[in-house]
């Protein structure tokens, strides 16, 4: 047992975690990506609706969201702490001279990154996910959500804030995605250039599409 404490308090215990959970998190985005593009069929609603309500009210759905929530304290209590590791290791002048020659500005900044997506995760939640569910707890029943977004979204400093969002996504999914397979040994000449080659495609097409739904619905093409 001490063993097994020992490794995942260890520097590569904790890369490994924090690589599991990422990864875990990015299965999770695939999935709120496609369920807010539903709102593309422009159809008033109703397709979204119906993924936004399996979504909310499928027990399997419900029991993961909790599973969620533990990889993303986790995710981040992690990443503080590799980040606090490495500040500790490095000497401030060696760290300042190499870092560029041998990083890329966003990974060095992962901690910065990671921090200001989490206060946007927070907004985020607080906007749709924690009003809805707290709504479910205490009245049994689903909020409007296609008619929440189109509120939301129709205020340019929403909007902003969800683009600002979205091009943190992009700085840290670009990075994190090859990180994670690196750090779990999936490391291999045959295989690095399909990793980093999606890992790019993903980290582009996700937050695109996440950042065209507050702007369609402010320049109308959807919900008119």
């Amino acid at each position: 047992m001490a063993g097994f404490i020992g490794f995942f308090t260890s520097s590569i215990g904790r890369k490994v975690v924090m690589a599991t959970t990422g990864l875990f998190l990015i299965s999770f985005l695939i999935v709120h990506c496609a369920v807010n593009a539903l709102i593309f069929f422009n159809d008033g609603g109703k397709t979204f609706n119906i993924g936004a309500h399996f979504m909310g009210t499928n027990p399997v759905i419900r029991t993961i969201e909790i599973v969620l929530i533990i990889g993303f304290l986790v995710h981040i209590i992690q990443g503080l702490m590799i980040w606090r590791q490495n500040r500790k290791a490095r000497p401030i002048n060696y760290a300042v001279r190499k870092a560029s020659q041998n990083s890329t500005w966003y990974s060095r900044s992962m901690a910065l990154l990671g921090t200001l997506l989490l206060l946007f995760l927070i907004i985020h939640t607080s906007n749709f996910w924690i009003p809805n569910r707290i709504n479910q707890f205490i009245y049994g029943e689903e909020l409007p959500l296609y008619e929440m977004m189109l509120e939301k979204f129709r205020n340019p400093l929403q909007v902003f804030l969800y683009l600002f969002g979205c091009f943190l996504m992009f700085w840290h999914l670009l990075h994190g995605f090859k990180s994670a397979f690196q750090s779990l040994g999936m490391n291999h000449s045959k295989y690095n250039s399909a990793i980093i080659f999606s890992g790019a495609a993903f980290s582009y097409i996700v937050p695109f599409v996440m950042a065209m739904m507050p702007v369609a619905i402010y320049c109308g093409w959807i919900g008119e």
